[in-house]
């Protein structure tokens, strides 16, 4: 028995490398990378810690080099998926009933392993698999997943810690349970951190957990899981089943006994998801918890006042930094005409020295876009845009997936700010731009707010602090994540707690306790150390 109240070590943001030349970083990443480079990893389904391998099998390839095949991975059929929610309940009453300190010594062991000994190993897996480079893969697969691992327990802990008053003679106590049967997390392609943190802040939580990878992303992912074993995780917690979405909403999604859902995804399919689980609502045991984050048609707003080097330097990083796969990516902008000329020249010339090509070049600012369907997805938009009498392409326009899915970093302005390219997400190197006259501000904010169905992310450039304060106020509801002179990419957990509204997600803040809390079900126990033998009230007597 655990007599003592334990502290958490003080969680800090993981610190990164730079992988500059001559850097021991950079040398062993190099290494690690040609290792994996050479081998194909047989990846099984794992259920209650078993490897299983199954007559359904895919592989995983190099984007960049998409006949490099990096690994074959089973499938998970019907009897794999069912197997995995038996697994997952079967382990859920110890896990539940672990000592608070040992589930979460599991986790801080885990961000331990990846920011040392694997670190190289997860982040060559990123790189490879998902087209990454090395600084894009270090701020995700190492920093942001330890991260994640560490600040979840520190949350934890917090939620804990948060009790109720007592008055005298009696004792309330919040006691925080999991939910009442399986969370089912399926997880994207773009980042390893979120694969990870999908699984485990319900698992940290003291949740059982059926965990979908998205395909593109296993090779990272399966790693990820092969740490959480080696950190001490027992067997059925979590059970890593890479298999089709679709049998995924025929036997997990339906089963009685999921009482959580955590997403990311598109919005086509969270909203599918909700369809389904409402659809079988009277079929569930308790009210399944949704939470998911989304889809993003991200901007960036200039007002007149901001300094055009600082707004043309947020453009081309926050639109082509991952091939602008990144759901907080700037992919429209709205730049006031009487800054237009400079900032337009600006672009044109970052742009221009942008090398996209192979990942393990590191003179490369950008890979591949992650697949064939990806790539004919981005490029219909900008095929599109170049058809169109309401768009000229500046920057760009150029595509070739004879090795690898490559799109050029694209710049398209556009006289419409309805313009297609303005509205819908098209998850890819793409930047549409809609100068503005300087006195139609409010119109153009107007449009801001109401051209896309998402709420994401959005940065604003200003010098004037009025100003400053008026587009905040006016676009309050248009990001979930708002930045004031930077850009909408790169939140840090525990510095900007990630999520947003409308057709976006839950908001339910990835990387923050509000995110944590919902995987718990919270029980309140009043103990009454002398209860009363009165039947009557004095309000009763006679006067």
């Amino acid at each position: 028995m655990s007599n003592g109240v334990f502290n958490i070590p003080t969680p800090k943001n993981e610190p990164g490398n730079t992988y500059a030349p001559g850097t021991k970083e950079r040398e062993t990443l190099k290494a690690e990378l040609k290792r994996q480079s050479e081998t194909v990893v047989d990846i099984p389904v794992i259920i209650n810690g078993e490897n299983i391998k199954t007559d359904s099998v895919k592989q995983v390839v190099m984007p960049h080099d998409h006949q490099h095949v990096l690994a074959n991975f089973s499938l998970a059929g019907e009897k794999e998926l069912r197997d995995a929610v038996e697994a997952a309940m079967a382990a859920k009453e110890s896990w539940a009933n672990m000592p608070w300190q040992h589930r979460a010594s599991i986790f801080l062991k885990a961000a331990d392993l990846i920011s040392g000994p694997y670190r190289d190993v997860i982040n060559s897996a990123t790189m490879l698999g998902q087209s990454k480079t090395a600084y894009q893969t270090e701020i995700d697969a190492a920093q942001e997943l330890a991260d994640f691992l560490r600040f979840g327990v520190d949350y934890a802990n917090q939620i804990y810690q948060m009790q109720p008053d007592s008055m005298k003679n009696i004792w309330n106590r919040l006691e925080y349970r999991p939910l009442d049967g399986f969370v089912l997390a399926i997880s994207p392609f773009n980042f390893t951190a979120i694969g990870g943190n999908l699984p485990s802040a319900p698992a940290i939580m003291g949740n059982v957990v059926v965990w979908k990878p998205a395909s593109t992303s296993v090779l990272s992912n399966y790693y990820f899981m092969r740490i959480l074993e080696e950190a001490g995780l027992p067997k059925g917690v979590i059970n890593f089943v890479p298999s089709r979405g679709s049998q995924v909403s025929e036997v997990v999604l339906t089963d009685p006994r999921m009482s959580g859902f955590h997403f990311t995804g598109s919005t086509s399919t969270f909203q599918t998801i909700w369809k389904n689980v409402g659809e079988n609502i009277m079929n569930y045991k308790s009210y399944p918890r949704l939470v998911g984050e989304t889809g993003g048609k991200d901007f960036v707003f200039a007002h007149e006042t901001a300094q055009a080097d600082k707004v043309v330097a947020a453009l081309v990083r926050g639109a082509f930094e991952y091939q602008g796969q990144k759901c907080s990516a700037a992919s429209r902008a709205y730049i006031p005409a009487s800054m237009w000329e400079e900032v337009k020249a600006g672009v044109l010339e970052e742009t221009a020295k942008l090398k996209v090509g192979d990942v393990r070049d590191f003179r490369n600012f950008m890979g591949a876009v992650i697949d064939k369907p990806a790539f004919d997805s981005i490029t219909s938009y900008i095929d599109y845009a170049a058809d169109s009498e309401e768009a000229e392409i500046i920057a760009g326009g150029t595509y070739d997936d004879s090795k690898g899915y490559f799109v050029q970093p694209t710049v398209i302005v556009t006289t419409n700010p309805n313009f297609k390219t303005m509205t819908e997400e098209i998850f890819g190197p793409v930047l549409t731009i809609y100068v503005y006259e300087n006195d139609q501000l409010e119109d153009t904010l107007t449009a801001v707010d109401t051209a896309s169905m998402y709420a994401l992310t959005g940065a604003i450039f200003a010098q004037d602090r009025e100003a400053i304060m008026h587009l905040e106020r006016r676009l309050s509801g248009a990001a979930g994540n708002f930045y004031i002179n930077d850009k909408p990419t790169g939140a840090v957990i525990n510095q900007q707690p990630f999520g947003g509204s409308r057709g976006s997600g839950t908001n339910d803040k990835a990387g923050s306790v509000f995110n944590m809390i919902r995987w718990t079900s919270p029980r309140i126990i009043k103990e009454n150390f002398a209860p009363t033998t009165d039947i009557s009230y004095p309000f009763m007597d006679e006067e």
